[in-house]
């Protein structure tokens, strides 16, 4: 038979799969699936008028009758969808009007119950071109095939005005469920994140701010967030720059912080080793017509490497990448993984490329040896800082750790990559604890725990030259230094108060800090 004549007898919709929740690590629920039901009409079936009809259901549907009433008088129609994914509370309330005609259909919708908590985590779902609900953006637009399962199909006779025949012949194709996601995300660092993260914002008057907070042998995110933020449950009341991750998606030029990497590829390559003199320390450098100076003014001669790091010597970081060269240094961030993107699973990453090895001038390999000129995203940073943490193997970071069906689970395997030997990661995580106890922001240290950690400020790059007043500022760390329960990235924006990390950055860093070593057990050494 033809499907001309088979159209003429049959009707046919599709199931909707229900969609996969998204949990955090205690298996509470991040972003559920709650009932919600399309409000049709059934033309042949109403007894009451376009304008009548309208009338009862505006209030509870739409602003204006009229919207209604027109889709109601529509030429042709036998079945009129009025209104999608209203709640059950509604449905129960047009239930009590008794119109006959008017029908329900259950749907899907999206529920979060912590509200904005996460959003960039999480992502949204909305409609594609075609009127699908679709995820994007975060988990929901990484794993959207996998939480959107697979519809089903259904089929029945129906009569010459279209209707359905009750004992006519129906054939059902059943839908597939989505697969629910269990995430690394724990609630309490995350509440704690967001809180501390809006708290260090407001103090610092900074325009934007980020912190991730990861478990460095893992590669799981634990915890991550960033300013502004949105509701994913009301998206549309938001506009196109709220929806990007600012940890995985915006670059910055990391400053001091890159200093650790720089560090550690010249030590790995056995350019310098710790005790290694900078006998170019005792004031400004020269490189081309370019002037490097130290962020302070204050020069140490002969500075060990260590000293270098405490003291975030520019000078004594050229002094490293000229040692280094840029042949080394350049394939070292190669295996760092600062060419490409981190591989975390959240839709929206972004990298940006490295400049070739051969366009790489003395100048470029000075100012990169202090961690500007290049750029990368929070995510990068705290991937690779991860390597030196872990023992020199970089793990990818990753937030879902299990996919959950129905009677079953799969852990999610993911790889460490070793970028640096365990020695050379030993000396650099040395030098950190050196540079948390003396270094510039040596009074926010927690005193009695035992942290790795380094400032950094960098000056914003504005129409080709460096704006001497807006900075990023940043810090990051992990602990405890020699067994680590997490590492942790802070950024912040354009902070007002001041521009320096030592000032803005290092301090939320420690308040967040002090939460974590509370809540993962971590005792001050004496």
């Amino acid at each position: 038979m033809s499907q001309e004549a088979k159209s003429q007898y049959q009707t046919g919709k599709e199931v909707t799969a229900p969609r996969g929740n998204i949990l955090a690590k205690d298996n509470s629920f991040l972003a559920a699936r709650k009932d919600a039901w399309l409000v049709f009409a059934s033309i042949p079936e109403i007894k009451k008028t376009p304008k009548e009809i309208a009338n009862k259901l505006a209030p509870l549907l739409v602003d204006n009758p009229e919207d209604i009433e027109n889709l109601l008088l529509k030429e042709g129609l036998v079945w009129v969808p009025l209104k999608d994914k209203v709640s059950t509370e509604v449905k129960k309330n047009i239930e009590s009007l008794g119109i006959v005609g008017v029908g329900f259909e259950k749907k899907d919708t999206r529920y979060y119950p912590e509200a904005s908590s996460a959003a960039h985590l999480l992502g949204f779902v909305g409609k594609n071109h075609e009127g699908e609900d679709t995820g994007y953006f975060g988990l929901e637009g990484f794993y959207n095939m996998i939480l959107s399962g697979k519809a089903g199909f259904l089929t029945s006779e129906k009569d010459a005005q279209g209707l359905p025949i009750l004992l006519g012949k129906t054939k059902e194709v059943s839908a597939i469920s989505g697969v629910d996601l269990l995430t690394n995300i724990d609630k309490t660092i995350q509440m704690a994140l967001e809180k501390k993260l809006l708290e260090g914002i407001e103090k610092y008057g900074a325009k934007e701010g980020t912190a991730i907070v990861m478990d460095p042998a893992s590669g799981a995110v634990l915890g991550m967030s960033s300013y502004p933020s949105y509701e994913p449950e009301k998206y549309f009341d938001y506009g196109d720059l709220y929806f990007k991750n600012p940890a995985i998606s915006d670059t910055f030029e990391p400053g001091s912080v890159f200093k650790i990497l720089v560090m550690a590829v010249a030590l790995d390559a056995g350019a310098v080793k710790p005790e290694t003199i900078c006998d170019i320390c005792s004031g400004p450098f020269e490189v081309d017509k370019y002037l490097i100076e130290t962020w302070d003014k204050k020069y140490f001669p002969d500075s060990n490497m260590t000293e270098v790091i405490v003291h975030s010597d520019n000078v004594g970081m050229v002094f490293v990448g000229q040692k280094l060269g840029k042949e080394k240094l350049y394939d070292y961030l190669r295996k760092f993984g600062l060419n490409e993107i981190s591989g975390i699973d959240l839709q929206g990453e972004a990298a940006a490329p490295l400049r070739r090895k051969n366009d790489w001038s003395v100048v470029d390999l000075a100012t990169a040896s202090f961690g500007q000129g290049i750029a990368i995203t929070p995510i990068q940073m705290i991937r690779a800082a991860s390597a030196i943490a872990n023992g020199g193997r970089m793990p990818t970071p990753h937030v879902v750790g299990k996919l959950k069906g129905e009677g079953w689970e799969e852990s999610l395997e993911v790889k460490n990559k070793e970028v640096i030997s365990e020695e050379t990661a030993r000396q650099v995580t040395a030098m950190m604890c050196e540079a948390a106890k003396r270094g510039e922001a040596k009074w926010t240290n927690a005193r009695g725990f035992q942290v790795a950690g380094k400032t950094g400020t960098a000056q914003i790059p504005i129409a080709g030259h460096y704006d001497k007043e807006k900075t990023i500022a940043s810090f990051v760390g992990f602990a405890p230094a020699d067994n680590p329960k997490f590492i942790m990235l802070v950024t912040l924006r354009e902070p007002s108060s001041s521009p320096w990390a030592s000032e803005t950055a290092a301090p939320l860093w420690y308040s967040i800090a002090k939460d974590l070593f509370l809540y993962f057990g971590i005792q001050p050494e004496n």
